[in-house]
């Protein structure tokens, strides 16, 4: 059967090509990809490629951007057979993530790529990356698609999209989830690691387009001042505040930076413990004397969650105007897949 997938292209390194008056990179115009990428012919899918203008780099993504293309993935929904978005690599991982709570019930694939090299240059990674998105996201097997869930795919590597992290800047293979295996690795053929695939939604798409930004991320370093710290959790307006920290979840001791948090949580801030380790890392409040006295005052475990899901998370319960008490409560639900517990 012939699939039918739409590519988004929404800005990034990706779509760059070598103008051939000018010799300068300039946007590439989708609407003639059969001409620049001619293997397309062999897959067994047609494609329909289009570009979400305003087009942007990735550094410039919000809550308002996630919400247009949450949109128009929901509109074109019954259309196509899966979704390939293309995107900067800066913050994949934030739209990622955000589009997986933004799409409730997904029975269909939405597969974000980029690259880290113009589409318009020799050794650009650009060209297996789309290539490569496209079969996946039209992938099959017995009727029903392989990977129906929000994913990047980047360097022969197919991730769940709320679990990575970008990793490396110069690399091709940029980015990384620490704490859930690849869900399918591309060589001669595609294996797909189906027991850590979604399984697919037998209930309709819901979109949410409610998305609240009024949060905060407090890293922690040693040195750091009371005066930083309070400046972070007496932002005007703010509601939570994602607390980076140590190892398993380790923090300061010291009475007045517990003073500080327990005067933010009476004031119904949510403070969400996400450590700053990378690989392996997961939040055990009271696995250490330096972590148990957070859990007294009302600090919320992010498990494993990485910061780039916990931002999207959290902004998207906010968005729901959940009490305090439910924001906490479902932040420790993996809702998505997002965490382990």
């Amino acid at each position: 059967m012939n699939r039918k997938i739409n590519v988004i292209y929404t800005g990034g390194t990706i779509g760059m090509i070598k103008s051939p008056e000018t010799g300068a990179l300039e946007p590439f115009r989708f609407k003639d990809v059969y001409e620049h990428l001619p293997m397309l012919n062999i897959i067994d899918a047609e494609i329909v490629c289009e570009e979400m203008l305003p087009l942007i780099d990735s550094s410039d993504t919000n809550p308002d951007f996630w919400k247009r293309l949450a949109r128009r993935i929901y509109d074109n929904y019954e259309k196509y057979d899966g979704f390939v978005v293309l995107h900067g690599t800066d913050t994949m991982s934030y739209t990622a993530s955000a589009l997986s709570f933004l799409l409730e019930n997904l029975s269909k694939p939405v597969i974000l790529t980029g690259s880290q090299l113009p589409l318009g240059v020799m050794r650009t990674d650009g060209r297996e990356n789309i290539l490569n998105s496209i079969e996946i996201a039209s992938a099959h097997l017995n009727g029903v698609p392989r990977v129906p869930e929000v994913c990047i795919y980047f360097e022969n590597s197919l991730y769940r999209g709320n679990r990575t992290y970008k990793d490396n800047a110069e690399h091709f293979n940029a980015f990384m989830s620490a704490n859930y295996p690849k869900l399918a690795e591309v060589g001669v053929n595609i294996k797909y690691n189906d027991p850590f695939i979604a399984k697919c939604s037998e209930k309709p798409l819901i979109l949410h387009d409610e998305m609240d930004d009024n949060i905060g991320i407090l890293k922690l370093y040693p040195g750091i001042t009371h005066q930083a710290i309070r400046s972070v959790l007496n932002t005007p307006g703010i509601k939570a505040v994602i607390m980076e920290t140590f190892g398993s979840g380790n923090a300061p001791s010291n009475e007045p930076f517990l003073h500080l948090l327990k005067e933010a949580v009476e004031n119904n801030i949510i403070i969400m413990n996400v450590t700053q380790c990378k690989g392996g890392g997961t939040v055990e409040i009271g696995k250490y004397g330096a972590s148990v006295a957070l859990g007294k005052i009302g600090v919320v475990s992010g498990n494993d969650i990485t910061t780039e899901a916990a931002v999207a998370k959290l902004m998207y319960l906010l968005g729901h105007n959940l009490s305090v008490q439910e924001v906490k409560h479902w932040m420790g639900i993996p809702l998505r897949g997002e965490i382990t517990v």
